[in-house]
């Protein structure tokens, strides 16, 4: 693995969904999310990075260094134990987990006294073996109870909202079923079964990100290659994750802002003021990408940052 990045960097992703659901909201019906003032669609940090994560997990498969750590159906302790492994002190992380809370305190006590760096050294083993804790950090607390824990990590890279460039008017279609899952239901409610799905006919988003090389150098040592696989992820994000719900999603383009140093040479404002995104000429209801015109004024960007842009 290359060593941690030197230089600042922000990020504009712009992605589209054209009949499809880009992020459903639980608490509304699972209709998309939006901001009822403005009528403005919301995507989630953490739906973006649940698809970068998974992008990720596809391409590593497992390799060494690129693990998932916050992956479906595996509960964090078991991770967090398993970074006892090379320290010897596996049986330890388990018993902390299962004894009483004075029962494990003991425990973490004498760990702590044998190695007073051990929580450290727990945080240092999961950040160089999970890609998403290196990237985007992690709570990893199950020890607490035992006065020992992995440590809560701040990760270098974050995400914001995705916002729709314009306001979306999410449409419920209604579905029918022609089938029923038993004979039972066939007699009582007859051969078909409607229901319905929430699309959105077109919408462009725009999300902004940010990679602080201090707290790469700092804390979890994300490097030049994470960085790579990173762009490589958001790129790439919507291509292995098609289904009915999402529609056609796509990420359109990649802005990518580089500072020439650690704590970056302007704020992160004025990068971002620096992207525009508006509709051509006669464009009224926008209902593809190209009825936009995305342009980046890198005739303002401040002295030592420059623009790169990728899709």
């Amino acid at each position: 693995m290359s060593d941690p990045i030197k230089n600042r960097y922000e990020f504009v992703i712009l992605f589209d969904v054209e009949n499809g659901n880009p992020n459903g909201d639980p608490d509304a019906g699972n209709m998309p999310r939006l901001d009822p003032e403005t009528g403005y669609g919301l995507v989630t940090d953490v739906c973006l990075k649940r698809k970068i994560r998974n992008f990720v997990e596809t391409a590593k498969e497992d390799e060494a260094g690129y693990r998932i750590y916050i992956k479906d159906g595996v509960p964090l302790n078991r991770s967090d134990v398993e970074a006892g492994i090379p320290f010897g002190i596996q049986d330890q992380l388990t018993a902390i987990q299962q004894v009483s809370s004075k029962e494990a305190k003991a425990i973490g006590a004498k760990l702590k006294k044998d190695d007073p760096k051990i929580d450290l050294k727990l945080r240092d083993w999961l950040c160089q073996t999970f890609f998403d804790i290196r990237t985007f950090g992690a709570v990893m607390t199950t020890f607490v109870s035992g006065a020992l824990n992995c440590g809560q990590v701040r990760g270098p890279v974050q995400l914001g909202f995705a916002r729709s460039v314009d306001p979306i008017v999410p449409q419920e279609v209604t579905i029918a079923r022609i089938t029923q899952a038993t004979q039972k239901d066939v007699e009582e409610k007859g051969p078909h079964t409607l229901g319905n799905k929430f699309i959105v006919p077109y919408a462009l988003y725009r999300c902004e990100g940010y990679v602080s090389a201090n707290l790469a150098r700092k804390v979890t040592g994300f490097s030049e290659d994470d960085l790579e696989l990173l762009w490589q992820a958001i790129l790439n994000m919507f291509e292995n994750d098609r289904s009915a719900a999402r529609g056609k999603m796509a990420v359109r383009e990649l802005i990518v802002f580089r500072h020439d140093s650690e704590l970056g040479c302007a704020p992160a404002w004025k990068l971002f003021d620096t992207v525009t995104v508006a509709h051509k000429d006669g464009v009224i209801s926008p209902r593809a990408y190209s009825d936009y015109t995305v342009a980046v004024d890198e005739a303002a960007l401040p002295a030592g940052v420059t623009c790169k842009r990728m899709g």
